[in-house]
This record gives structure tokens, sequence and C-alpha cells, in this order.
């Protein structure tokens, strides 16, 4: 993968490091208000030291993404405790692209949702493989293969040797390949074809249009956090999605389905009364069928959606 920003670690404007600093604390947490968090800490680590010490930093960019990292790492930790007791599967937050939305909401650039580049690490199959790693695995993985900083560097920040964190590397893109997640990235138009096909076969209530969308080893996972009802358990298989999808038609009037990017794919987001109350990402099995469905309803990963009401819904 290629270096998600372009942006090397050298000096320049301090607060002008926010936007690289956001995107790999994202690709670090898989979590929008966690990646926020964890950039505001290590901004306040910087403003904390004596002035005369900030001076004497000859590259403060590379000061800040070695802070960063480690306050990621140390996330990465207590993430896997917490998620252990969360209700249901955990899926990482999803990102809108705010462009097509035609002016229905936003934060603007102080928004951290907007200084994530939507590329090939962030969609959502990749996310997924990342949170299977161990946390060296995913910090190490993602600073050299998505941002292409030097193993000698990686070294520095996770305080391992570059030797072990060359098989950290390795040990995480094995991951990526048995998952099939770094397969290549389908034409967009394509991509947004079935889509577009599984969200009216959703809304024709067609099963028989849904399992042949759907890869016949095809898996759904859901993530409502305990906070609203939703499939606790990753349902596989095209018959078993079509039919609990069906159900959940029939039990879900009034909504409104909208064909928009998901972490830079397309997906399909729900909306009922101009809100938005479910998210949901798709990736395609080599047969350019369905091969894996995340649906996030979990409230509080859907803040970034939450400004495009119904305004929006049109465009």
């Amino acid at each position: 993968m290629s270096d998600v920003t372009g942006i090397g670690v050298g000096g320049g404007d301090v607060l002008g490091e926010r936007r690289r600093l956001t995107n790999l604390a994202y690709r670090l947490l898989g979590s929008l208000a966690e990646a926020e968090d964890a950039v505001q800490e290590t901004y306040a680590r910087w403003y904390a030291m004596p002035p005369e010490r900030r001076d004497a930093v000859r590259a403060p960019g590379a000061w800040l993404t070695t802070v960063a990292g480690r306050v990621c790492l140390d996330l990465l930790g207590s993430a896997r405790v917490r998620r252990e007791r969360y209700v249901g599967a955990w899926i990482p937050e999803p990102l809108p692209d705010r462009r097509e939305w035609g002016g229905g909401g936003g934060g603007g650039a102080d928004d951290p949702a907007d200084r994530v580049t939507l590329d090939e690490s962030v969609h959502m199959a990749f996310l997924v493989v990342l949170e299977s790693m161990t946390p060296a695995e995913r910090v190490v993985f993602v600073l050299h293969d998505v941002f292409r900083y030097p193993f000698a560097e990686v070294a520095g920040i996770v305080g391992r040797t570059p030797a072990a964190c060359r098989k950290l590397a390795s040990s995480a893109r094995r991951r990526v390949d048995t998952a099939g997640a770094a397969h290549a990235k389908p034409a967009a138009a394509r991509q947004a074809g079935v889509v577009r096909d599984f969200k009216e076969a959703w809304e024709a209530k067609d099963i028989g249009a849904l399992v042949g969308l759907l890869d016949p080893a095809a898996r759904m996972a859901a993530d409502g956090g305990g906070l609203v009802g939703t499939v606790l358990r990753p349902v596989d298989g095209a018959d078993r999605i079509a039919e609990y999808l069906l159900f959940i038609a029939g039990k879900a009037p009034g909504l409104t389905l909208l064909e928009r990017t998901v972490n830079g794919r397309p997906g399909l987001v729900a909306q009922h009364d101009g809100v938005t109350v479910t998210v949901a990402a798709f990736d395609l099995a080599d047969d350019g069928r369905i091969g894996g469905i995340w649906v996030v309803r979990n409230p509080e990963k859907l803040r970034p959606w939450l400004a495009f009401g119904a305004a929006a819904a049109s465009g």
C-alpha cells in the first residue's frame, strides 16, 4: 500500500500535522472518537513541554507521530479488554463521504471525519482484519505497510527491534492475505450496481434476488453495541442472510434506504424520519457477488452521519 497522505515525518507547522495524525490514529484504532482522543492527547503532551524543549525538537512531525503511535498502542491494549465485554460484534466506526450529501450537513474542516482520507486502507473489510491483529502487529503493519515508515523508525515507536518489527509486519500480512482483504478493489461502478440491486431486492422483499446477489459463503455481522436491537452473532450463508434481511424488512417499516459511500466504497444508509439509524458496508467476493456485509446500528458510532437529515436524502 502507498503512503496515505504523501506527507513525511519531517517538521513543518505543528498544527498542520493534525490531519496526518488523525489518518494514522483512525487506522490504528478503528474508531473516529478514539482517534480524535489520541490526537488530542498527543497535542496535550506537546504543549505540556516547556517552550525551550519544544524548540529543541528538530522534527516536530516525527515527535508527534511517535507519541501518537505510542498512545494508540496503549489504547489498543485496553480496547481489546473492553471489546471482550462488548455486546455483540464490534465493527469499526463507519465514515461518510460528505461531498455526496449535497450540503446536507457536516462539520467542515474542523470535523475529525473530514480529516480521514477515504482510500483502500479504510475500507471495512480491511479494518475488520486489522481488528484481528495484536496491538503490536497492527501498529507496525499500519506504520510500515500503509504509511511507509521505515522499520528503524517504527521500532522506535513501538519499542521493539527492527528485526522484531519485520516479523510482526510479516505476521500481519499473512492475516490480511488469509482474509482476502487485500484483493483488488472492484470498480466503483460495479460495486455500486450490486449494492443498488441489493437495495431494490430488499425493498421488494425478493428473497430469490437477495440470495442470487450473495456469495454462498457470505457473512453478515451487525453492531448495535447493546444500545439498539440487532443480531448478536454473525449470520453465515446466503440463504440465512436473505431470510434475516426479510425478517428485518417486516420489522422496520418506514425506513428510507440511500445509496451512499461508506469508508470509500459504495454502501447503504438507512434513515428513519430523516435520521440515520443504520450504515451498511459491503465487500464483493471474487465472483462479483456480495461476500461481506457489516451493519452498524450503534448510535455512538453513527455520530458523523447524524448531521445528514431529510434535506440531504434527495441529493
